[in-house]
């Protein structure tokens, strides 16, 4: 049976969006309890806008570029993100750092993925990163947007082994794969109550098994 009131959802984006193909390709389901009303980038040349376009989905595109600051743009994308009606913010390769004042307005309501397992390897080169360190693991991590950059509170992880002779190439895609599994999952918990945001930690509904919590996989 479909959700009565879907969350409506605008998907950000600065490339390709292949997480955000995955969610597209998840909220088709008529039981997913998120709708993707919008799809948005800060790049107009972002080929992920004519993928949204062809689905039927409303796309935006505001060229960081053209505003003359941070709060500028953020306010801009502000206007539209409530002149559309969106209840979530959803972060699928959004290469902007976002003012306090735009996070702090969406706290609880903007979900991000990072290709580490955080708080491990914040930033960028995550992959590099990880060879570096010589870690035996390395996976994606779905969390809560703050202020400080990729340090939100832990929604969701999922892992996979460092095999001996990977290069950053060979590790990104294995986790990648991870990433459209591990993301629409998420956005599921989240746009349908059984993840929430209080204070600081994130809660889980009674109905969702530790396992499906963590959705931590090998």
């Amino acid at each position: 049976m479909a959700p009565a009131n879907k969350t409506r959802v605008a998907i950000l984006i600065s490339g390709r969006g292949s997480n955000m193909a995955s969610l597209i390709a998840a909220a088709a389901a008529s039981d997913f309890p998120a709708e993707i009303v919008l799809v948005a980038s800060n790049r107009p040349e972002a080929g992920g806008l004519a993928f949204a376009a062809e689905r039927g989905i409303a796309t935006l595109a505001l060229d960081h570029k053209a505003y003359p600051s941070r709060a500028a743009f953020d306010a801009a994308l502000q206007a539209e993100l409530v002149a559309t009606g969106i209840d979530l913010v959803v972060l699928a390769g959004f290469m902007r750092i976002f003012s306090a004042g735009f996070v702090e307005t969406w706290a609880g309501r903007m979900i991000n993925i990072h290709p580490s397992l955080l708080p491990l390897f914040k930033g960028v080169h995550t992959h590099e990163q990880a060879l570096k360190a010589g870690v035996r693991l390395h996976g994606c991590t779905v969390h809560y947007v703050v202020p400080e950059l990729d340090a939100g509170p832990i929604i969701a992880q999922a892992a996979v082994p460092v095999l001996p002779g990977d290069d950053a190439d060979a590790l990104a895609a294995r986790i990648l794969v991870q990433e459209h599994r591990l993301y629409p999952q998420a956005l599921a918990l989240v746009a349908g109550g059984r993840v929430r945001l209080e204070g600081d930690r994130v809660m889980f509904s009674d109905d969702v098994p530790p396992a499906d919590g963590a959705l931590l996989s090998l």
